[in-house]
Parts: C-alpha cells; structure tokens; sequence
C-alpha cells in the first residue's frame, strides 16, 4: 500500500494495512533535509520539497497546492528591498477599477515570513477593491494546469490537496490591517455587511470547488486556519461565520465524490461534536496543551466519542514538549495514547501538532515512525 493510498482509506474510513504516520513537515524540515535557507526554500516548487522529504523519511503525509483565477482589470506589482544581507521586504501594489491596495511582508533567513501591512486600511474604501482582487476572477478562465502537473510529480508518494484558503472569518481577517483584533470589531459591529459578503464568499468558493472538480483530478480539498479556531474567535463566532461556510464546501466537495480535510489549530473540544455534524472527512491537529486541550489518553477518547467514526483524526504528537524537548520515550508514550483511544478504527492518523520544527531531534522524529509502524 503506498502513502498517498493509506491517507486517503484513511480519510474514507477504509481499513489499512497499518496507520499512517504523517508529521506536519511544512517549511522549517524540508529546507532543513533540502539544506537552503528560508529565502532559497522559497524559490523551490513546494511539492517537490515535500516529496523529497518524505520519500526521505518513509512515512506518509499531505501537502497543499493551490489554483489561480484571473480577474480582468486587476494588475498586482511586487518590489523586494533588502535593508540587509539576511532580510527581504516585498511590497505589493494591487490596482483594481474600483481602488489601489498595498500590503507587505518581511522574511529572513531563518524564517519563512510575516505580514507587516494589510490590504484594507480603511474597511468602507477599501474592501470593494480587495473584494474584486480575491472574488472577482472569471472562473470559467481557470487554468489548473500547473496545480495537475504538481500532483502528478507527486503520484503516490503522499495526499497533495488542493487549497481552498480559509474560512470566512480568517478571510476578513488576514487582508484587515490591525488583523485578528481589528477584524472581531468589524464582525461585531458591521454584521449586515459582513452577512452579504459571507453570502458572496460562500458562493464563489462553491462554483470555485465545482470547477475545479471539473478540471483537476484532485481527490481531497483542504481549508486552513489562521485564527478562525476556538483558542481565539472562540465557538460562539467560529459557528456564526465560518461553520456555515466550511459546511456549504464540505456538502459540494461530497456532491462531487471528492473528500475534505481541515485544519483547525488551538483548543477543540468544544466544537468536536460540530466536525461530526457537518461530515468533514479528516481534521488535524488536535493539539495538546498549552496550545491545544486534547491531553491524554482521557482527553484522546473524548475526541474519539463525539467524532463517532465521521471524521478522521490526524494529530496529537507535540511538537514542542514531545519531539523537541522530550525524547524517544515521550514520542512513543503519546503515539501509544492515540493508537489505543482509536484502536479498531480505520480513522486515525498520527501526526503533529502542527508544523515540526528545524530543531526538532533526528531520533525523535525516527522514534515516531517506529512507534507507529511496529
């Protein structure tokens, strides 16, 4: 059974030849096991990245591509400064018929980036522009040619999804200058408006997941997370904007036969029972504390009741306390609490609680493989 087959029996509830073991190798590893620095690691196609890294490893795992929309009238402008040898600033300049936007970021070195100036500096002049930049593409023009080609290099050797960006609130919220704080005052103060853009959202990505269905050979979808998650919005606001949204893909991602994983970081617990409901096929990555409050083996079986066999767990290891600054022992003490909370069913992955770090020990990584492929 190759990788790419057991994520996705995994994702359908399918039984396996053994649980796949799929750690969150995102930038940090793979330009580790590549040798570049963040900045080179950007030149290189993010899927070959992945492949080499887990080819390397031999386990399982998923990554993320994404597909482009032109949009007629929109023009975007990128500038790079350097104010030192290890430092890159990129400005970008969007210019629409219906206003101008900026925004920035900074990477180094040593990180893979960070936004230092959002899009919509002013929420009533600004969002018509970055609502066209983002929704206004002509989606009969798509063009995944590119996205295709990616998941054919990729063939078996893991699940590469293709994108769907995030949910409602974090879309507000990541073009929001001020971000995650300034955005929970919009939300609470501009509800109508906010309620004919989720509609707008909403219906775009829907035609956007039907077309790609049409176009791609994609068997999964992935939706991301940035604050949209319960440690930060909390369940109350997390159920008024972004359920709707991530239910409404979730029922056009089946009605086309393909599957959807979601990624929803921090503290859970308290909308477990909601992943159920709406029948998303795979969450990750049910973290631990302090981040998360999935802990133990009591805290394992909880999640495992109320996902009841819906909904595939993918997650749990710690990546700070366990695979940094723990050892073999720690690593094989919590794959034994996510392999006994799941004993029996076909829905569980092992893997990270989030992204595994540059620092993080070869044999720590080498003692979770071990552990899950006996």
């Amino acid at each position: 059974m190759t990788p790419k087959q057991r994520m996705l029996n995994a994702y359908r509830g399918v039984p396996v030849d053994r649980p796949p073991v799929a750690p969150e190798f995102w930038y940090y590893y793979p330009a580790k096991v590549l040798g570049v620095d963040m900045i080179e690691f950007g030149k290189i196609p993010f899927h070959r990245a992945l492949k080499t890294t887990f080819e390397k490893y031999g386990c399982e795992g998923w990554g993320i591509t994404g597909c482009g929309v032109p949009v007629d009238g929109v023009e975007s402008k990128t500038e790079a400064h350097w104010p030192d040898a290890d430092t890159v600033v990129r400005r970008q300049t969007v210019r629409t018929p219906k206003g101008t936007l900026t925004s920035a970021s900074t990477q180094t070195r040593h990180e893979p980036g960070w936004t230092t100036e959002r899009y919509i500096k002013d929420f009533d002049r600004d969002l018509p522009a970055f609502e066209q930049m983002t929704l206004g593409g002509d989606l009969a023009r798509l063009d995944p040619a590119a996205a295709v080609k990616a998941w054919t290099e990729v063939g078996e050797s893991y699940l590469l999804e293709m994108g769907l960006g995030t949910p409602f609130f974090d879309y507000v919220a990541e073009g929001r200058e001020g971000g995650f704080e300034t955005a929970v005052m919009d939300f609470l103060e501009r509800e109508r408006e906010l309620d004919a853009l989720l509609e707008r959202y909403t219906d775009y990505q829907v035609r956007r997941v039907r077309a790609l269905c049409e176009t791609t050979p994609f068997e999964s979808f992935f939706i991301g997370c940035s604050w949209s998650c319960n440690s930060l919005i909390g369940p109350v606001l997390w159920r008024r904007w972004d359920k709707p949204y991530i239910r409404a893909i979730a029922d056009e991602v089946h009605r086309q036969g393909r599957l959807l994983h979601i990624h929803f970081h921090g503290r859970c617990l308290e909308t477990v029972e909601d992943f159920a409901e709406i029948g998303i096929d795979c969450v990750c990555p049910f973290e631990r504390s302090p981040g998360g409050d999935v802990d133990g083996l009591a805290g394992l079986r909880d999640v495992a009741r109320a996902l009841q066999g819906r909904v595939t767990f993918n997650g749990n290891i710690h990546t700070v306390e366990t695979l940094i600054r723990g050892g073999p022992d720690d690593v094989r003490r919590e794959v034994r609490e996510v392999l006994e909370a799941f004993q029996g069913s076909p829905r569980v992955i092992v893997g990270t609680g989030d992204q595994v770090g540059g620092e993080t020990p070869e044999e720590n990584l080498q003692a979770l493989f071990d552990a899950v492929k006996g």
